[in-house]
């Protein structure tokens, strides 16, 4: 397990993805394999219909889920994302959203989970992902 804070893992990931910390992506927690975190409402993110679009959504999943595998790491990774699947269960709406990862397995050469998107202050689920990460070999 990792010791890294959650502002820790958030640097690392923002360092990692520049496009974390366009977005303004926030670790609000990161431990044992589960992350919160949080993407800010923008308007550069809306979808006609005023609401937040897949592309984001889904960018905010994976990142997500790189939170959660770095907390068991300390913030060390060499995994990349193989699979997603994703379905869009309802409008997360035009406000902050936040995305909760976990791990569902952390093997030697893959990494399953799982990711539950909803607006920020509702209890209704919006994106519900699946993920498989492939831990890439290091060069012999």
């Amino acid at each position: 397990m990792s010791n890294l804070s959650p502002a820790e893992i958030q640097a690392i990931m923002r360092r990692g993805v520049p496009l974390a910390a366009e977005w303004e992506i926030e670790v609000l927690a990161a431990e044992a394999g589960t992350a919160l975190v949080r993407l800010p409402a923008k308007p550069l993110l809306l979808r006609p219909g005023n609401t937040v679009s897949g592309p984001a959504l889904m960018g905010l999943a994976d990142v997500a889920m790189w939170a959660a595998l770095l907390s068991t790491t300390e913030g060390r990774d060499d995994s990349v994302t193989s699979t997603m699947t994703v379905n869009f269960l309802r409008p997360a709406g035009s406000g902050p959203v936040l995305a909760e990862a976990r791990l569902v397995k952390q093997g030697r050469r893959q990494v399953f989970g799982e990711i539950l998107i909803r607006a920020e202050g509702s209890a209704e689920l919006a994106t519900h992902v699946t993920t498989t990460w492939t831990v890439i070999a290091p060069a012999r």
